[in-house]
C-alpha cells in the first residue's frame, strides 16, 4: 500500500514557503498579526503571573515549610505541572485545528485560559492543607492546556495570512506576546506591591493580577466576531471537502511521517525555554531569597529586560526573512550557550547594594534569546504542510515544554541554597545549547 504522499514529501523535501498572499489580503494580514499579538500577550501574561506568584508568594503561603529550599521546590513543582499539560493541549488543539480550523481552537484556548487564571485569584487560604494546592494544580493544568493549544493557533493566524517574503516578520507578532506578557505581568505585580503593604501583598494583593484576566473573554469574542479563517486553511478545507477519503487524523499523520522533525524542532528550542524561565522566573527566587535584593527591584529589572525583547523579536524575525531562518535561529542558540556561565557569575556578584550586575545579566540574556524567539514562529510553521501544520508546529514547540517547566526546580536543586553554586545553572544552559545546535544542524540536513 502506498505511503501518503504529502506528509512523506515534507519529511525529505526542501522547506519552501507557500505562494505570497494576494495584495488585497495585506490588510487582513496586518489585522491577523495584531490579533495574534494581543491574544498571545494576554495568554502569556496569564501563564507567567502564576510563575511569578509561585516565586514570590506561594512558597510563603500555600507551600510554606521550615525549609526555604523545600518550599521553593514545592511551589515551582506546580509551575511545572502547567508545562506537562502543554503538549497535551498541543496534541488536542492540533487535531481539531487541522480538521476544523485555526480560529475556533484559538478562541476556545483563550476562553479556557481566562477562566482558569481568574479562578486562581479566588483560591482560598484555608486550614485544609491539601485543598488550596489541589485547586492550584487543577487550574494550572487548565492553564497549560490552554497555552499549549493557543500558541499554534496564534502563530498560524499570523503566518498563514502573511506574504511569503514577510512570513518571519508577521509571525513574530505572535511571538511578541511572550515578552509583552512578561512586561505586563511584572508591571502589574510591581504596581500592586507598590500600592499595598508587604503583608497585604502576601495576604490578598497577589490575587489582583489574576482577576484582571477576565479581560480575555472580550478578546476571544472579538477574534470570533471580526476575523475569518486563514486563507491557507480555507484552501485545505476545500481540497479535503472534494476528497473526504483523504481526511485522516492530523496528529497521527505527524507522528507517522514527521516525528523526526518534531523531535529535532523541540530539541532546538529546549535551551531557549530553559534559559527563558530561569531568567524570568528563577532569577526572581534567587535574587530575593539568596541575594537579599528587594522584590520591587528584581521585578523592575525583569520588566526592563523583557522590554528589550519587544523591539528585538520583530527585528530578528525581519533578519530571518532576509538571511534565513536557521542562521538567525542558530545565532540565538550559540549566543545563549556563550552567555550562560557569565550570566550566572554576574548574578552571583549582585547584592541589595549593587543590582547593576543582575540587570546586565538579565538584559543581555534577553537580547541573545531574541535571535531564537523572533524567527521561531515562521521556522516551525514552514516545517510542515498546511494539512498537518497546527499539529506539527504545536508538537515541535511543546515537545520542549515539559523539561523547560522543570527548569526552575532544577535551578533550585543545583544551587541548593548556596550562591557559590550559581555557575552550575550556567553550565546546564551551555550544555543544552550544544544539544540544541546539534538538533538544528540535523534538522537543516533533513530539510535542505
Amino acid at each position: 500500500m502506498a505511503t501518503p504522499s504529502v506528509p512523506q514529501a515534507q519529511e525529505t523535501a526542501p522547506s519552501s514557503p507557500p505562494p505570497a498572499a494576494p495584495p488585497h489580503s495585506r490588510r487582513a494580514a496586518r489585522k491577523a498579526a495584531f490579533a495574534a499579538a494581543v491574544s498571545t500577550s494576554l495568554e502569556w501574561y496569564d501563564f507567567f503571573i502564576y510563575a511569578t506568584a509561585a516565586a514570590l508568594v506561594f512558597n510563603k503561603t500555600f507551600f510554606a515549610t521550615g525549609s526555604e529550599v523545600v518550599a521553593a521546590l514545592n511551589s515551582f513543582a506546580t509551575v511545572a505541572v502547567g508545562f506537562v499539560a502543554r503538549p497535551i493541549g498541543g496534541i488536542v488543539s492540533g487535531h481539531f485545528g487541522d480538521k476544523y480550523g485555526r480560529k475556533p481552537v484559538l478562541v476556545t484556548a483563550i476562553l479556557l485560559m481566562g477562566v482558569a487564571t481568574t479562578l486562581i485569584g479566588f483560591v482560598p487560604n484555608t486550614s485544609i492543607t491539601w485543598l488550596a494546592p489541589a485547586m492550584l494544580v487543577l487550574l494550572r493544568i487548565c492553564q497549560g492546556l490552554a497555552v499549549g493549544a493557543q500558541w499554534g493557533g496564534a502563530v498560524l493566524l499570523a503566518t498563514e495570512y502573511a506574504p511569503a517574503h514577510r512570513r518571519g516578520f508577521y509571525g513574530s507578532f505572535a511571538q511578541l506576546g511572550i515578552p509583552i506578557g512578561v512586561v505586563m505581568g511584572n508591571a502589574v505585580f510591581l504596581a500592586v506591591a507598590w500600592a499595598v503593604s508587604p503583608e497585604a501583598f502576601i495576604s490578598w494583593g497577589w490575587r489582583v493580577p489574576f482577576w484582571i484576566s477576565l479581560f480575555m473573554l472580550f478578546v476571544a469574542f472579538a477574534i470570533h466576531r471580526y476575523l475569518e479563517e486563514t486563507p491557507e486553511f480555507q484552501q485545505v478545507e476545500a481540497k479535503l471537502a472534494a476528497a473526504p477519503a483523504q481526511r485522516r487524523s492530523p496528529v497521527l499523520e505527524v507522528l507517522r511521517h514527521n516525528s523526526g522533525t518534531v523531535l529535532m524542532a523541540g530539541g532546538t528550542y529546549l535551551v531557549g525555554i530553559v534559559m527563558f524561565y530561569i531568567t524570568i522566573t528563577g532569577s526572581v527566587q534567587v535574587a530575593t531569597t539568596n541575594l537579599g535584593i528587594a522584590r520591587s527591584d528584581v521585578l523592575a529589572i525583569i520588566l526592563l529586560a523583557a522590554g528589550v525583547l519587544v523591539p528585538m523579536v520583530p527585528l530578528t524575525a525581519y533578519l530571518s526573512d532576509r538571511y534565513g531562518r536557521k542562521l538567525i535561529y542558530g545565532i540565538g542558540i550559540v549566543g545563549m550557550g556563550l552567555w550562560a556561565v557569565p550570566m550566572w557569575l554576574l548574578i552571583g556578584a549582585s547584592s541589595s547594594g549593587d543590582i547593576l550586575p543582575l540587570a546586565v545579566a538579565l538584559i543581555v540574556s534577553c537580547v541573545v534569546m531574541s535571535f531564537q524567539t523572533g524567527p521561531q514562529a515562521a521556522l516551525f510553521a514552514e516545517l510542515f504542510p498546511p494539512e498537518i501544520r497546527y499539529s506539527g508546529a504545536s508538537l515541535g514547540y511543546q515537545a520542549a515544554a515539559i523539561l523547560g517547566g522543570m527548569a526552575p526546580m532544577a535551578m533550585v536543586a543545583l544551587i541548593n541554597g548556596e550562591v557559590a553554586n550559581l555557575w552550575r545553572v550556567g553550565l546546564l544552559i551551555a550544555a543544552l545549547s550544544v544539544l540544541a545546535l546539534a538538533c538544528l544542524v540535523a534538522l537543516a540536513r533533513r530539510r535542505d
